[in-house]
């Protein structure tokens, strides 16, 4: 795969990242290293002691734990999903964030399905569901859910770095490479050439993958939804959780990928690759997202509230009262449903660092958000509980569970940090050949004139 000065100023660009590590880099990766070893520590007293030493009892059976399954699988499926879309429309604009929304998918998928096993009094009883599954069971559907849309968005993503480790293999000594990095890329290039038998066959196999991964990705969290939804309990016994959980997988997964790009614009001196008009298109898509989850949450609570019943009076009790759980119902819907609207609807406040910042609190309202959906749901029992601790009943996540849910954002930005090491952040292969086709239309349309 010959090199040309398209491609070479393209890895000059972002070639930063995968230079001899700074002092700043190794501090940064230390002490994402403290905080993940912090969470097996966490990890080791659990298994030791029990849950006991847990906030999770007989009626709050999940907590923290499943929160962050529900959120980071609503993140991974939003990456895949985004991510065929945006490459079978052909979205040339969107080359650039295409490799981060794959590392999302993967990333997350890797990390997410260990909240579901930390949450078992006996993991390891975990490899009964292989050996004994009951295919009646929506758990099971889920095993089967995950595990083939990680196979999926693994291939897919390993697919699409191809052309760019022929790139590295074949400028390996330009860009001062250790031999086992050489290696490396001369393996898994796999002896792309960039013949055009190659190219046809790489972007035949992209093509059918992401018309595989975007129905997987919609049916697999929509699995997880009727994990929740075909529970008789108030407060998840609803139609439409599917799509509801399809929409906000969605909406998070657009905000973290503007996140992620501005912290790779910033650290590495990316303005000229991630511009602000893909932050002002993004910022626009979270205003739009957040108009259609204000509309979803409102369809889901209407018919519940116009149909009260006693038990959901309890529950909505719960999100109503600010000695409860009213704070965080409130903010919530601010940050998911006004903010955005606010903030990158009114042309005064919008900029760069306003998206962002939208788009943080924007994943921390999900957070709450699946926190509101599950922990006070598990504490609003079928019927009233008499003469019981108010301990047994009530949920509070302890040091143990928070330490692990930090372990987990420690470990997914660790996978950030050494992938963008290996290969660049962005698919500059791609980008590449889209400048190169827009400078051919530009010198046609001067022939032409």
């Amino acid at each position: 795969m010959s090199s040309n000065p398209l491609a070479n100023q393209l890895l000059d660009e972002n070639k930063s990242f995968m230079e001899k590590p700074s002092f700043r880099w190794k501090v940064s990766v230390v002490a994402l290293i403290a905080i993940f070893c912090l969470g097996l520590y966490a990890l080791f007293l659990q298994i030791t002691e029990g849950h006991l030493i847990t906030g999770m009892r007989d009626h709050v059976v999940w907590g923290v734990y499943i929160v962050n399954f529900v959120f980071i699988l609503g993140l991974s499926y939003a990456g895949a999903l985004i991510a065929g879309i945006f490459h079978l429309g052909r979205v040339k604009w969107a080359i650039p964030m295409q490799r981060i929304l794959k590392l999302i998918t993967v990333f997350s998928l890797i990390i997410g399905p260990f909240y579901i096993l930390l949450c078992l009094g006996r993991p390891d009883r975990i490899f009964d569901l292989f050996l004994y599954p009951r295919i009646q069971s929506p758990i099971i559907w889920d095993v089967i859910a995950i595990v083939t849309d990680l196979i999926f968005c693994i291939v897919y993503m390993y697919f699409t770095y191809i052309k760019d480790f022929a790139l590295l293999r074949d400028n390996s000594e330009r860009l001062n490479m250790s031999n086992w990095r050489k290696k490396f890329y001369r393996i898994f290039a796999l002896g792309y050439k960039n013949t055009p038998k190659q190219e046809k066959l790489l972007n035949q196999a992209l093509d059918i993958l992401a018309a595989i991964i975007i129905p997987t990705t919609i049916i697999a969290y929509s699995l997880l939804a009727w994990l929740f939804g075909m529970n008789l309990k108030v407060g998840w016994h609803s139609s439409i959780f599917a799509p509801f959980f399809v929409l906000s997988a969605v909406y998070s997964g657009v905000a973290l990928v503007i996140l992620i790009m501005w912290i790779y614009r910033k650290s590495g001196k990316l303005e000229n690759t991630f511009t602000d008009s893909h932050f002002t298109h993004l910022g626009f898509a979270l205003m739009v997202l957040s108009l259609f989850y204000g509309y979803f949450y409102f369809s889901d609570y209407i018919t519940d509230w116009y149909n009260m019943q006693k038990t959901y009076g309890s529950l909505w009790e719960k999100y109503l009262d600010l000695s409860q759980y009213g704070i965080a119902f409130y903010s919530s819907i601010f940050l998911i449903t006004f903010l955005p609207a606010i903030v990158i609807g009114i042309p005064w406040f919008r900029s760069v660092k306003s998206i962002v910042f939208t788009s943080g609190a924007v994943l921390v309202g999900l957070w709450v958000a699946r926190y509101l959906m599950i922990v006070p749901v598990l504490e609003t029992p079928y019927l009233p509980i008499q003469d019981v601790r108010p301990d047994w009943v009530n949920y509070s996540a302890t040091w143990i569970e928070w330490s692990l849910s930090l372990a987990g954002i420690a470990l997914f930005i660790l996978f950030f940090i050494f992938i963008s090491k290996l290969a660049p952040i962005i698919p500059v292969s791609e980008m590449k050949e889209e400048q190169e086709e827009v400078k051919l239309d530009l010198s046609l349309k001067t022939d032409q004139a």
